[in-house]
């Protein structure tokens, strides 16, 4: 167990940010999983920009590695212009 008060500190905040790092990367999974099972264009167009954010502060934040941040959004663009 820590003993000094600065380890301590550490320790939450390590918890805390382990679990909003959880949230946003499991709500940007369930984002793309929605985006996905969309078939209509103009829908998923007007979703598209919203979902590449969230992958964008993923791959800021450190959570995901910036080339497969971009291998995601390079994926769902052709996705979405896939389906006009």
């Amino acid at each position: 167990m820590a003993h000094h008060r600065s380890a301590l500190k550490r320790i939450r905040q390590n918890t805390k940010r382990r679990l909003q790092n959880r949230y946003y990367k499991k709500s940007a999974r369930t984002a793309i999983k929605n985006l996905r099972d969309l078939k209509d264009q103009k829908q998923a167009s007007e979703f598209l920009p919203k979902v590449i954010s969230m992958i964008d502060k993923l791959a800021k934040r450190g959570s995901i590695h910036r080339n497969k941040a971009a291998n995601l959004k390079s994926g769902l663009t052709k996705f979405v212009n896939g389906l006009a």
